[in-house]
């Protein structure tokens, strides 16, 4: 292969792309479909998550939570009254605040917080709201102190909001629609144009071809991959991570893209793998959107090692640890597909030939 070559190759389809039904399209759909979502769901304008405080002594805490720009504090007298309006959503959680709290975290003292949950609360909310009372109790105590919040959920539990749920799809399709359409296309084109044939005369090999037109599937993938999390404000506090999960995704999109293009005869036949074959796709996304279905299931699926390290990430603030496993099976399951690409590639060869 040659660098050069591929650079030109990959500069043309760029220019020439935004000109194509099938470029416009795979960067729109997602797009639209995912905004409207935020409006049908009101994840769009979402409000500032709220913290209900109830102190049952004379807290420092309940000052520096109300100088907060990032959260919206409420105060309440009693334990059942920010019981009650955790039950009902008024608050996304609420914290019960002890009468020596102040005094046992700044001598270092082992203590405990009490945090109720709104089991429908969004879990980029909980997130954020976990992470300001630890800064919090940090500034306050001046030091790391050993506070453990014990967390009681309150309403269904087992709720997760539609937005939520349906963001790995709307990611997931981000990723293969550029990733796949844009290389299997532009193959399945240049075979039933014969240009293919006109490559073994020229010193541009059919390597090359392959190479940019992945390269673009996978730019444009990545790209909207990313638009998308920045839509839905999902990146976290692990963005660098996320990308790179979002990139390992679309590698494995554009590889997919490839062989589809190697293999089949035209753009119909490729609609009719794109239908039946989806299930492969989005089983991962669907069963995630139905907690009663067993979550174990979607581990049978390649997306699943996609999806459900952006998951742990992205509402659930997870870091590495919690998803190095799947993300190195997620490197070994695109190793493999080079090497179908590699395959497909001879297949190509012969075609043209």
């Amino acid at each position: 292969m040659n660098l050069k070559r591929i650079a030109i190759l990959l500069g043309k389809d760029l220019w020439h792309g935004p000109k194509s039904f099938f470029f416009i399209w795979v960067i729109v759909v997602p797009i639209i479909l995912s905004l409207v979502v935020s409006l049908i769901f009101g994840t769009m304008f979402t409000e500032k998550p709220k913290l209900g405080i109830a102190d049952e002594g004379s807290s420092q805490l309940v000052a520096m939570t109300e100088q907060l720009t990032s959260v919206i504090t409420k105060e309440y007298d009693t334990v059942s009254e920010i019981k009650q309006a955790v039950d009902s959503g008024a608050v996304d959680a609420g914290i019960v605040i002890p009468a020596d709290f102040d005094s046992s975290v700044m001598q270092g003292e082992a203590t405990e917080l009490t945090a109720y949950v709104w089991g429908e609360s969004l879990a980029k909310d909980r997130t954020i709201l976990g992470a300001t009372i630890a800064t919090l109790v940090r500034e306050l105590a001046g030091q790391e102190v050993p506070v453990e919040i014990e967390s009681i959920t309150l309403g269904d539990e087992v709720s997760i909001p539609w937005n939520d749920r349906l963001l790995p799809f709307i990611v997931l399709m981000a990723v293969f629609f550029g990733g796949l359409f844009l290389p299997a296309t532009s193959i399945i084109n240049e075979k039933e144009k014969r240009t293919l044939e006109a490559l073994i005369i020229t010193p541009t090999s059919i390597g090359d071809v392959f190479m940019a037109k992945g390269l673009l599937g996978f730019i444009l993938s990545l790209f909207v991959g990313i638009l998308i999390l920045i839509l839905n404000q999902a990146f976290g506090a692990q963005p660098l991570l996320l990308i790179l999960l979002l990139a390992l995704g679309a590698i494995m999109a554009s590889e997919t893209g490839l062989i589809c293009g190697a293999l089949l005869k035209d753009i119909t036949t490729l609609f009719a793998v794109w239908k039946t074959g989806g299930i492969l796709l989005f089983g991962p996304v669907i069963i995630y959107m139905f907690p009663q279905i067993p979550q174990w299931i979607g581990r049978f699926f390649p997306t699943y090692y996609i999806i459900q390290p952006i998951v742990q990430i992205s509402q659930r603030g997870g870091s590495w640890p919690d998803i190095a496993t799947n993300v190195f099976i997620l490197v070994g399951l695109d190793l493999v597909l080079i090497a179908v690409v590699m395959y497909t590639l001879r297949k190509v060869k012969q075609y043209a030939t």
